[in-house]
């Protein structure tokens, strides 16, 4: 006998176990369940830190070993609610995340380093971001403005290289701690997008000239407020853009938001055929009880009219 499809009932009249995780992974309380484990695993990740709690490390390696059994097990949930395509689970970016996240830990190389091991642990904080969708729009926003970030990193290097060789023929010998090479220089510049320093460098420049207020004036111009301006809006773009194409994506054929295996598409089709003929029903209800009380009013004029006869 073939095992029952997703979505479908054993013979025996109950959900198969495909079903029963399809159930479970769309479930509320499944997934308020997961976020209480991260949120339980940064806690234990976070005591660790404490010298004084060490004679608490066997208690925390249980409840350490407690959530790597309850990860595997709600990845292994997740396959197997795709039953018997249990690939589809990896075509979606965050199930990958999820995924590797929870292999990592076992992977024999990393006991060796507790270092790159803590990261990894580190990393399941992370998986909250898939259970809210304005962080899943924000990260896809960053990751969206990577292009824009990288032109943008580049002009900035230029200006900065630009101001820095610029500060270091002006200030060179009367600032060498700051303009000393160009290093120093593009340090000084860098901690300068602050505006905590410019107080001091303005005075130190109008020692060496009052004409050296319009170098630091066009930096600041040119630097802290057009360029950072510059990459606030390269994010901002993003995130239309990805709030754009998750709407998109909701409206496209084939998205199903509930799971329930029949597209979002379909049930609004579904629904409305439903209402339409809902309010057909509605209609010839209406018709009949107009008719039924016509009848009535006609039947008591009739008897209330006296006989001609």
């Amino acid at each position: 006998m073939p095992a029952p499809r997703r979505g479908e009932a054993s013979a025996s009249g109950r959900p198969g176990l495909p079903q029963w995780c399809a159930r479970t992974v769309r479930s509320r309380p499944f997934e308020i369940a997961i976020i209480v484990l991260i949120l339980a695993n940064g806690i234990v990740l976070g005591l660790e830190t404490y010298r004084h709690l060490a004679s608490a490390g066997p208690v925390l390696h249980a409840l350490e070993l407690a959530f790597r059994a309850a990860f595997v097990v709600e990845i292994v949930v997740r396959v197997l609610a795709h039953g018997r395509r249990p690939q589809d689970f990896f075509r979606h970016g965050w199930n990958v995340f999820d995924f590797l996240v929870t292999v990592a830990i076992f992977i024999p190389g990393l006991h060796g380093d507790p270092a790159l091991l803590r990261v990894v642990r580190v990393a399941r904080v992370l998986r909250l971001v898939r259970f809210s969708p304005g962080l899943r729009t924000i990260v896809a926003a960053l990751l969206r403005s990577l292009p824009g970030v990288a032109g943008f990193l580049a002009l900035a290097v230029v200006t900065l290289y630009v101001y820095g060789m610029a500060g270091w023929l002006i200030f060179a010998e009367s600032n060498p701690e700051q303009y000393g090479d160009i290093g120093r220089s593009l340090l000084t510049l860098f901690v300068l997008l602050s505006l905590e320093t410019l107080p001091d460098l303005i005075a130190q420049g109008m020692e060496v000239s009052p004409w050296t207020l319009l170098y630091y004036v066009s930096y600041v111009i040119i630097t802290v407020n057009l360029l950072l301006n510059i990459l606030i809006a390269v994010i901002v773009n993003s995130m239309e853009e990805a709030r754009r194409l998750e709407m998109t994506e909701r409206l496209a054929p084939g998205y199903d938001a509930d799971g329930d295996g029949v597209p979002d598409e379909v049930d609004r089709i579904a629904l409305t055929q439903r209402l339409d003929d809902l309010r057909a029903v509605i209609a010839e209800l209406e018709r009949e009880l107009r008719i039924d009380r016509e009848d009535g009013h006609a039947r008591h004029g009739a008897a209330g009219r006296p006989s001609r006869h």
